[in-house]
């Protein structure tokens, strides 16, 4: 694959090499230094002022923050300088993402954060359930992808009637595919489960391109991971679970948590019906939305997929009929997702409040889930007599382990933000200094401080720690918290712009598919429209449906 070091090679001398998409979507890593990728000159001089700039602004941006004189506690202010520095270092990539992260770990453990603990408390997320969730949903998908279920996947979905024939269409069938699963199961689960399938497509249409272009001998620059299509529909995944998991009241743990907080406050309970019915046009007109963004902002090399029907056929046929390894990889593939999902069927039938759910959900954590399901693929066999299983340990080793650090170090952020009081110190300064009096500005409010939580901390602890600052200014405001604190609720599943800023995020950033600075750029906008949306739509919709 060509450099941006060293002599290029001219289309010519390219124009008879094949790359194995496969291979290089298998083995894709969630950073990628300039000699390791494909630039035009152009592309190769605004990477290295964005990364050379962030050499500069990340700690400097820390020290100034560090020496103004807030007037908030000291533990707070220091949090506040390291993280700022660190967001810009996650935007500019100065030094590999997941690094940054462990490095603004490190120093708030310098600065004494952890108190008496030290490292032992500041580091504690990296122990988290959703870190076992990541490890075990990774080696899912390696054996899916090692193995080639995830190919079959997605030629099963590319044969649908009418789905192979446009790669629009491939990519709303699959994002609505997405949406309507992350209704029941978590967002990360899902994600986790369908990005080999994703990998699988993005193969199978890269291949296709690929194929035009030897045709035109025109492969220099080449790379099946930076292709617009690959960004539509990797980020297809990551977004269309998080509008899916708005759509029922356990989609996500922000709307379980939104609502038990509304529900003390007001009184009124919200049934699971009241939700569905009042979550569905604003998920609808979300999906429409994010569709339009992520074709326009990240328009498809090739548009109509002609031949894909029958390039399908072919290709199913020749894949025959399931291997033993195949089996054995959705023996636990299924296992894990019937676990994930196992949960969510009990609160359904014995409702999220009663005891049982809670002893289930709490036994049944999705890391545990995850971690068990995985080790199936180490214990069935693909051949007994040579003792050789599914899945070797090297398989396992190769899968990215940048993302859980990364995401490890997010949660490290998020869990600061909240025991230190530094979000609520933001939402109560914030309305000290705007002086909001009406439903309408104290819903804005909400769903702007949402947002912005979100893209720096995790949905679920954006929603613990706005919907609580929202409800009593409120009522301060002699307004009816129920709008706010809803709208707040959903904004918090929102932060699109960084991998950080949501699990299913972090695991599609982890695919290798998608720069940060794509991600940046189709997240902000559909932070923006969604947050139109939600203020436009749920004040009109929540006097219909809740009361």
């Amino acid at each position: 694959m060509a450099t941006t070091t060293g002599e290029q090679p001219t289309p010519q001398d390219r124009s008879n090499e094949r790359i194995d998409v496969e291979q290089a979507l298998l083995g894709g890593s969630t950073y990628k230094g300039l000699a390791e990728q494909s630039l035009s000159p152009r592309e190769e001089r605004f990477e290295k002022r964005r990364r050379t700039t962030g050499f500069v602004l990340a700690p400097l941006t820390t020290i100034v923050i560090f020496l103004l004189p807030l007037d908030i506690p000291q533990v707070q202010h220091t949090v506040a300088a390291v993280l700022a520095g660190v967001i810009v270092a996650w935007v500019t990539e100065p030094i590999p993402i997941p690094i940054s992260g462990l490095i603004g770990a490190s120093v708030l453990v310098l600065f004494g954060l952890g108190g008496e603990e030290g490292a032992d408390a500041v580091l504690a997320p990296f122990g988290s359930g959703t870190i076992f969730t990541f490890i075990g949903a990774f080696i899912l998908a390696q054996s899916m992808l090692k193995h080639g279920l995830a190919r079959r996947f997605a030629f099963r979905i590319l044969s649908l009637p009418g789905v192979g024939k446009s790669t629009s269409r491939v990519i709303i069938a699959f994002g609505l595919i997405t949406a309507l699963l992350s209704a029941f199961v978590s967002n990360t689960a899902t994600v986790a489960m369908l990005l080999p399938t994703a990998l699988g497509i993005l193969a199978v249409i890269a291949n296709l391109i690929q194929d035009q272009r030897l045709e035109q001998g025109e492969m220099s620059g080449f790379d099946p991971t930076r292709l617009r299509v690959g960004f539509a529909i990797m980020l297809m995944l990551a977004y269309g679970a998080s509008v899916g998991g708005l759509l029922t009241p356990v989609g996500s743990p922000p709307n379980l948590i939104g609502r038990e907080l509304i529900e003390q406050a007001t009184g009124e309970p919200i049934p699971f019906a009241n939700w569905m019915a009042l979550a569905f046009p604003v998920c609808a007109l979300m999906f429409v939305a994010l569709a339009l963004i992520l074709l326009l902002l990240n328009k498809p090399e090739i548009k109509h997929l002609t031949g894909v029907e029958q390039y399908v056929q072919e290709q199913r046929a020749q894949m025959g009929p399931l291997s033993r390894a195949e089996k054995n990889t959705l023996v636990a593939f299924l296992v894990t997702v019937s676990m994930w999902i196992f949960p969510g069927l009990v609160a359904l039938v014995a409702g999220g409040d009663s005891e049982i759910y809670t002893t289930i959900s709490t036994r049944m954590d999705e890391g545990v889930v995850a971690v068990l399901g995985a080790s199936l693929l180490f214990i069935l066999p693909v051949d007994w007599k040579k003792r050789e299983f599914t899945l070797t340990w090297g398989d396992a080793a190769a899968i990215d382990w940048g993302t859980i650090v990364l995401f490890g170090s997010g949660v490290v952020f998020g869990t600061l933000l909240e025991e230190s009081g530094l979000a609520e110190t933001i939402g109560q300064g914030s309305y000290n200094a705007l002086g909001f009096g009406s439903a309408i500005t104290i819903t804005i409010f909400a769903v702007v401080l949402a947002i912005a939580v979100s893209e720096t901390t995790s949905n679920t602890a954006s929603a613990a720690v706005v919907v609580p600052i929202i409800i009593p200014l409120a009522d301060a405001a002699g307004v009816n918290p129920l709008v706010p604190a809803l709208a707040a609720t959903f904004a918090a599943s929102f932060g699109f712009m960084l991998p950080v800023s949501t699990p299913q995020n972090a695991v599609v950033y982890g695919s290798g598919a998608v720069p940060i600075t794509k991600m940046i750029r189709s997240g902000i906008s559909f932070d923006i429209l969604g947050a139109i949306l939600i203020l436009i739509l749920l004040p009109l919709l929540i006097p219909v449906f809740v009361g």
